[in-house]
């Protein structure tokens, strides 16, 4: 049987949280009914079944959340849960914004929770879409076909850091901008280094 009593991290958490505090206790107690084992991890109360995580509380300005780690690959009957960005494959949210909210959802919220146990009995894992999928910015294509060396440091990033780049070089809608971002990045791109090092 896997216990579900309380972490004294988590009471730490509880106590210091200023913000959400009532909806963070509510959507405690109703994970813990679930029988999941209670941790910290990223610096948020996360709840585990068998070492594997199932659901993590936190909050934002305008809202808290219950995180699914595998929030894709459930059902989502009720069509509540929430993609936190266009690039997260993996885990959903579903949003509060009031104790209410989470009192009248209880019942869905511990449905959805034991079904996320269930895909992890089950073992089954979120596809992840290749850097392949991720089309290469016009303005970084521009600069390869420009400069062969450029095109050959960024293949020898490591996927991740590719897949960083490309969102960044990505993220503007003006094509100026989008170049004056891959300018500002191509000796890094050379010296072999990611957008954060």
């Amino acid at each position: 049987m896997i216990s579900s009593r309380t972490n004294p991290k988590v009471d730490g958490f509880m106590r210091k949280a200023t913000k959400w505090k009532e909806e963070f206790e509510k959507l405690r107690k109703i994970v813990l009914d679930c029988e999941l084992t209670e941790e910290i991890k990223w610096m948020h109360p996360c709840y585990t079944y068998d070492n594997k995580n199932i659901v993590l509380i936190h909050g934002f300005k305008d809202y808290c959340a219950l995180l699914f780690h595998k929030g894709a690959l459930l059902q989502d009957p009720h069509g509540i849960l929430i993609q936190q960005t266009e690039n997260v494959q993996a885990a959903r949210q579903i949003r509060f914004t009031s104790v209410q909210e989470i009192t009248e959802m209880e019942h869905i919220l511990k449905d959805y929770i034991h079904e996320a146990i269930e895909v992890e009995k089950a073992g089954l894992e979120v596809e992840f879409k290749k850097n392949t999928e991720l089309p290469i910015p016009e303005e970084l294509q521009h600069k390869f076909n420009e400069m062969p060396a450029l095109k050959t440091a960024f293949e020898a990033l490591t996927p991740g850091r590719q897949r960083a780049y490309i969102l960044y070089f990505s993220e503007p809608k003006q094509s100026k901008t989008r170049e004056s971002r891959v300018g500002k990045y191509l000796q890094h791109i050379l010296d072999g280094k990611g957008l954060k090092d």
